[in-house]
């Protein structure tokens, strides 16, 4: 009696399990797009172009899940959030998945519910004033007005930086980058905080670059990546897995250059199960053989995405940093491929 109570329960337990598996990519398969929420507007990051057409660093992400899921990384639909919005349109399966500029916090991953699959950027949170404020240091804006995304872990890393520090603020509170923009440049806030990232993005498009500086205070630890719904551990492993792909590429020297060369076939195991030469990886996912070689040949590997939309040679100029390859320093790190 008490054996068949515990097959049933188990039984049941293991249908539950494959059917919350399933969900999301064969819905992402039915529908021949996968839907990715972004940033209202982002430049290096995410942000649409004068046709329409979106760029960017976490772009670059989404466009590598659809070529590994659908084989085609043009079959995404871009979905803008706000700080405010982006949870909710994840978690009502609007999107399948976030990739914007995100941090991965306790809170998030436990009473939100949601899973995140790695780090793309590893972040945090800076200030930004004009150089006419003459100001050198964060301590010195005892009483600033300060423009500030709400919905965000900025808000909160800003209330304690200046009540550890026993100074005033008044916020001024936005709802995306842009209007945090206008505001800033209007004179509505003598300085504007968000991800240190997002403000040398910022700072990119002004008209003179030069006029406002980033304070050296980094008051924060944000980890940025993507993220899934709780429960659906499949479709998880998938865009985990596609992150992965990215970086362990860049690792060993699999670039969109020689993906050709190199998807024939290496001497290296590593690189011909990573790019399905070799072994089942594939398959365990629920992908063709090749989803790894289509994730990269959407943008390139890891490095070539950070490199081409904010590294040190575009407008943003942002060094690897901590976002290097673990082998020269930096943090970015996968599991291996086996």
């Amino acid at each position: 009696m008490k054996k068949s109570v515990i097959f049933g329960a188990l039984t049941v337990a293991g249908l539950a399990a494959g059917a919350a598996a399933a969900g999301t990519l064969d819905d992402v398969k039915a529908r021949g797009k996968l839907n990715c929420g972004v940033t209202t507007g982002l430049v290096g990051f995410a942000a649409p172009d004068a046709n329409g057409e979106w760029d960017g660093f976490d772009v670059g992400v989404c466009r590598a899940v659809a070529a590994a899921v659908l084989g085609d990384p043009k079959a995404v639909e871009f979905v803008p959030t706000t700080g405010k919005t982006r949870f909710t349109a994840l978690a009502s399966g609007e999107i399948d998945m976030l990739a914007r500029n995100t941090t991965w916090t306790f809170s998030r991953d436990v009473d939100l519910k949601f899973t995140f699959v790695g780090v793309n950027y590893y972040d945090g949170q800076g200030f930004m004033v004009p150089k006419e404020l003459g100001v050198s240091s964060a301590k010195e804006l005892d009483g600033a007005t300060v423009c500030i995304q709400t919905g965000t872990t900025t808000e909160l890393n800003l209330a304690d930086f200046f009540r550890s520090n026993n100074i005033s603020y008044e916020p001024v509170p936005i709802e995306t980058n842009a209007e945090a923009q206008q505001q800033y440049l209007a004179g509505a806030c003598d300085v504007y905080t968000t991800d240190a990232s997002g403000l040398a993005a910022t700072r990119a498009t002004f008209e003179d670059p030069s006029a406002h500086v980033l304070l050296p205070e980094i008051i924060s630890k944000e980890p940025l990546g993507p993220l899934v719904r709780h429960g659906d551990d499949n479709w998880g492993d998938v865009v985990r897995w596609t992150l992965n792909a990215l970086i362990t590429a860049e690792e060993l020297g699999v670039t969109s250059a020689n993906i050709g060369e190199m998807a024939a076939g290496t001497n290296n195991p590593e690189v011909n199960r990573l790019l399905g030469t070799e072994g089942t990886l594939g398959e365990m996912l629920g992908l063709s053989a090749d989803w790894g070689k289509n994730a990269l040949m959407a943008g390139g590997n890891y490095g070539e995405l950070f490199e081409g939309n904010i590294g040190e040679s575009t407008p943003i100029g942002l060094a690897r940093g901590l976002n290097a390859q673990w082998t020269d320093g930096g943090l970015i790190y996968s599991p291996p491929f086996r």
